[in-house]
């Protein structure tokens, strides 16, 4: 009966259904088999927080290193040969496929750029942006936020970042939704494949122009200072440079993204969190981490195996990818009181949408102050904001994001 169970719940998996509304499932995986070997993904799936943070703390048996690359191992080497931007990428050292030392002297020469001090900078520039983006909607009564807002504003940022002209935003935007579309699962297509080796092509030669450009005239932006760090011979290489302006493309945007998106739609769905926080502003902090723990912006991540171990009373062999559901972790019991009930008062809130340990993303700062500015602004230009539809329109097309397609509201 069990088994039977087990392999119902495994065909849901990767299933549109799944990608819409997974929790039912996630949920009876942590009851009845929380670190589940998945034949729907060809990995284990892990749904227990405690379980999850070994897999995040553990990195000499749970790596980073390796964990995209392994993606094309069900293909011949006549097929990968067709593919080599990808097996560039991601057979090089970057910033999220590789461990400590190499993470550790990756992550520090981006930490200056993500100081408290250096963020906090940023706030009147991010305020400007998004009163202008609401000032270009008012006239309207109403937005789709996602594409006007909720998109808008973090690609800009990373523009500003990055020194790329604002027009690069929109190539910003393709290119991540193709490098992101084969992650998720352990046996992408030959056509996903085929997405992703244009995205990197495409995207990692815009980047070595810019690169170029910071070289022959730098300024005082991030990129600068990461050409300057290459320079030095012994602290960064092209290829890394490159993968980490790659990092930065991708991250910089998708998960503010679904951040706005996700937290809008959530406070307008629950009325009376809209409600409290237009009578009370300092609990938009709380929600902040209430809508990252609710609908994780990243729900799901891989590990690869770098040797045997055990988890959960399971036998895991070198080799075989582990993903940490982050979405089922974020609603354990034994961590959450109530854990599917939408609770801006939350507290504590522990919760590890941004990961754990030495592999917490670095931008969770600014992401943070971008989605509090957004819910702020929101919330003093127009408290009755309104949804126009009730139904939530996810994007099944990014297994590794929990993000919506579209938000349509009204002012």
């Amino acid at each position: 009966m069990l088994e039977r169970s087990l392999a119902e719940l495994d065909a849901r998996i990767d299933s549109p259904e799944f990608d819409v509304e997974p929790y039912a499932v996630l949920q009876r995986l942590r009851e009845l088999d929380p670190v589940h070997w998945s034949d729907s993904i060809d990995g284990w799936l892990v749904t227990r927080f405690d379980d999850v943070l070994t897999t995040f703390r553990n990195f000499g048996e749970f790596s980073n290193e390796g964990r995209f690359a392994r993606s094309m191992a069900h293909l011949s080497a006549a097929e990968r040969a067709a593919f080599p931007h990808f097996q560039e990428h991601y057979t090089s050292v970057g910033l999220l496929h590789s461990d400590p030392p190499d993470h550790t002297r990756l992550r520090a020469l981006l930490l200056g750029a993500f100081k408290p001090r250096v963020i906090e900078a940023m706030r009147g520039r991010i305020q400007a942006l998004v009163d202008s983006f609401l000032d270009r909607a008012s006239a309207n009564g109403g937005m789709e936020v996602i594409s006007e807002l909720a998109w808008e504003l973090p690609s800009t940022v990373l523009a500003d970042l990055l020194g790329a002209p604002p027009e690069a935003r929109a190539l910003f935007k393709g290119w991540a939704d193709g490098i992101l579309s084969f992650q998720g699962v352990n046996r992408p297509t030959v056509a996903a494949l085929t997405t992703v080796e244009a995205a990197l092509a495409q995207s990692r030669a815009y980047l070595l122009g810019l690169i170029e450009q910071r070289r022959a005239q730098p300024t005082d932006d991030l990129l600068s200072h990461l050409v300057a760090s290459e320079a030095d011979g012994d602290t960064l290489s092209q290829a890394e440079l490159l993968s980490t302006c790659v990092t930065l493309m991708v991250a910089g945007q998708e998960t503010t993204t679904a951040l706005i998106g996700n937290g809008l739609y959530l406070l307008l769905a629950h009325p009376e969190a809209w409600q409290a926080l237009a009578a009370d502003r300092s609990l938009v902090r709380s929600a902040v981490e209430e809508v990252l723990r609710f609908e994780s912006p990243i729900p799901r991540q891989p590990r690869l195996m770098r040797k045997d171990a055990e988890l959960g009373g399971k036998r895991l062999r070198a080799g075989e990818v582990v993903y940490q559901m982050i979405n089922a972790a974020n609603r354990d019991p034994e961590h959450f009181a109530d854990p599917d009930r939408f609770d801006i008062r939350r507290s504590p809130n522990r919760h590890i949408a941004f990961g754990q340990g030495r592999h917490a993303c670095l931008g969770a700062p600014l992401s943070r102050m971008e989605g509090q500015i957004v819910f702020e602004s929101i919330l003093e230009r127009f408290p009755r904001l309104r949804l126009r539809e009730q139904t939530p329109r996810w994007d099944p097309l990014k297994r590794t994001s929990r993000i919506l397609r579209e938000l349509h509201v009204s002012f």
